[in-house]
C-alpha cells in the first residue's frame, strides 16, 4: 500500500515485505519504516515479532471481503498484545474503489474503531487515493504522542529515533527541539 501506484497486475504480499517512505510532518521529514505483514493467517506466527518496537500501526482490512474485516479482531489483540502500549494504531478500509462490491459498510467498520479506540478511514491502493494520508494521519499521531510524552523516543525499543541523536532530547514545555529529522518504525 505504500507505493505511489499499484499496477493491475500486481501481486498480493507473501510473508512479510519491507519498504520506507519519507513524509513531511509539520517541517520535519519523517522517514516511516513499513513492514508489511500481509495480514495471512498462515504467516501469523512469523509476523507476531514485527509489533516489537513498532510506533505505529496500519491494520488493513478488504471492504469487499467480510471475512477479512472478521479477522481484524485478532490482529487486534497481537497488535496491543505484543507492541508498546502507546502504539498509534489507524484501522484502514482498503479497495474504496470497489464501492459496488462492498461488504463492509463504512458505518460498521468506523463503529468497530470507535469501539476500540482506533482512528479510522478508508483507502483505495489501487488508484492511491488516501493512502498518502493514511502514512501522514499515522505519522502526525505518533508525533502529537512523542510530544505530549506518551511517546518516549529514547526508551528502548520505542520505535523512534531521531536522525542526529543530539536532537532527541524534547522540550519539557511540550515544544519539539529543533530535530527535523525521525525514523518511525510501523
Amino acid at each position: 500500500m505504500s507505493e505511489s501506484y499499484v499496477k493491475e497486475d500486481s501481486s498480493y504480499t507473501i510473508g512479510v515485505e519491507f519498504g520506507s517512505k519519507i513524509v513531511n510532518v509539520g517541517g520535519k521529514s519523517v522517514k516511516l519504516q513499513i513492514w508489511d505483514t500481509a495480514g495471512q493467517e498462515r504467516f501469523r506466527s512469523v509476523t507476531k515479532g514485527y509489533y516489537r518496537g513498532a510506533a505505529g500501526a496500519l491494520l488493513v482490512y478488504d471492504i469487499t471481503s467480510r471475512d477479512s474485516f472478521n479477522a481484524l479482531s485478532t490482529w487486534l489483540a497481537d497488535t496491543k498484545s505484543l507492541a508498546s502500549p502507546n502504539i498509534v494504531i489507524l484501522l484502514v478500509g482498503n479497495k474504496k474503489d470497489l464501492e459496488q462490491e462492498r461488504e463492509v459498510t463504512f458505518l460498521e467498520a468506523s463503529k468497530f474503531a470507535q469501539e476500540n479506540e482506533l482512528m479510522f478511514m478508508e483507502t483505495s491502493a489501487k488508484t492511491g487515493e488516501c493512502v498518502e494520508e493514511a502514512f501522514l494521519k499515522c505519522s502526525k499521531s505518533i508525533l502529537a504522542k512523542i510530544e505530549v510524552g506518551e511517546l518516549e523516543p529514547d526508551r528502548l525499543g520505542s520505535g523512534i529515533q531521531y536522525g542526529d541523536s543530539k536532537l532527541r532530547h524534547l522540550n519539557r514545555e511540550g515544544q519539539s527541539s529543533r530535530q527535523s529529522d525521525c525514523l518511525c518504525r510501523m
